[in-house]
């Protein structure tokens, strides 16, 4: 099987210092305080774990998929390299390097990044051959995307060994200016095809209908907002069912980003990982108050990377609130939970109480 490899290498180094996605703005940010680059080590963690497939590979030049290639020790099975090694690659390095590998007749082309990489690989192919997502954006909401890079090498093992079919899904992105203005401007861009196997390929994120929704909403946000504890920090995740405590609290809220909230009032607004780190620092009592993403279930790794492993570390399992509203967890058969360092992601797998409703809590596992 011919495949494209597609890294590319910027990908989610937003998430951490609180932007909605990875700019050139959010690039020169995340570099300047130090950020490790985030897609390259997916992109190997995915290779790592390819077993018992003949492949052969059509890789991007450079860090765009060929030293990962290196990396993972798969250099021989590499046939062709396209586009330039650089130091610093745009979206048009995705989109030159998508169309040499559609031109070349890639059986399928395997990228690592987040919804905006998956839309510029639809703009640049139309859709013409299959591809498959290792998620390693900020946002990763369309339904082409595996939910981790391990299951991701299960999917493309499947389809070379027969077992898995083509199915279609959507490319959704939204608009990253006005997500920073806290609107949700979700889109449908297009079609694409991709490799669809059970329980290994995350269905697209689902929309909340705020209306039928908003009095379960308003009942959970009550009852959190009324056994909140005067002496303890509350990390807000984002999200429709947590951000309703702003009928509650003093101060502001914002919708899509990470707050924190300390004796009834607004501490920080839409804020980054270092000053989460700065309050947890001191030895405080502090708790996570997160909601699943609809449809896909995460709690920690897509969306709120704010809450990074390093936060995590100093929060006890047992200080994490998960909060849905009734329709949602029936939509759920798991939590789920990826962060990129299996230490964490290990210790917070295991069984929530999920508050439903007011002092009503139902049962999930997270995996």
């Amino acid at each position: 099987m011919l495949v494209g490899f597609l890294v590319n290498p910027y990908a989610g180094l937003g998430g951490a210092i609180g932007f909605k996605g990875t700019n050139e703005e959010a690039i020169e940010r995340a570099l300047s305080l130090g950020y490790d680059l985030i897609a390259p080590r997916r992109a190997v963690e995915f290779l790592a774990n390819l077993r018992g497939v003949n492949l052969r590979f059509i890789a991007g030049a450079g860090l765009m998929g060929e030293y990962e290639l290196g990396q993972a020790g798969l250099s021989s099975l590499i046939e062709r390299v396209v586009g330039e090694r650089k130091t610093r690659t745009t979206r048009e390095d995705t989109l030159k390097a998508a169309r040499e590998m559609a031109g070349y007749g890639v059986d399928v082309l395997v990228f690592v990044g987040g919804d905006g990489t998956l839309k510029d690989i639809y703009e640049a192919t139309r859709g013409a051959i299959p591809v498959l997502g290792v998620p390693s954006g900020v946002k990763v909401y369309s339904g082409a995307f595996a939910y981790t890079p391990r299951e991701a090498a299960r999917i493309l093992e499947a389809y070379a060994s027969g077992q898995a079919s083509l199915v279609e899904a959507e490319v959704l992105d939204v608009d990253e200016d006005l997500l920073r203005r806290d609107v949700l401007d979700l889109r449908v861009y297009g079609v694409v095809k991709t490799i669809g196997v059970e329980g290994l390929l995350q269905p697209s994120k689902g929309l909340s209908n705020a209306f039928d929704d908003e009095e379960n909403k308003l009942a959970i946000a009550r009852y959190l907002f009324e056994n909140m504890e005067g002496d303890a920090y509350y990390i807000l995740g984002p999200g429709t069912t947590v951000k309703a405590l702003r009928h509650f609290v003093k101060g502001e809220l914002s919708l899509l980003g990470v707050d924190v909230v300390y004796a009834g009032s607004v501490l920080l607004k839409d804020t980054w990982e270092k000053p989460i780190l700065d309050i947890l620092s001191g030895h405080v009592k502090a708790y996570i108050v997160v909601s699943p993403i609809g449809r896909q279930g995460f709690i920690f790794g897509r969306g709120n990377q704010q809450i990074s492993p390093r936060v995590l570390r100093l929060v006890k399992k047992d200080n994490i609130i998960v909060v849905a509203t009734r329709r949602k967890v029936r939509e759920l058969e798991y939590l789920r939970v990826y962060t990129g360092d299996e230490e964490i992601d290990a210790r917070l797998r295991g069984y929530y109480k999920v508050l439903v409703d007011y002092g009503v809590y139902e049962v999930k596992k997270a995996i």
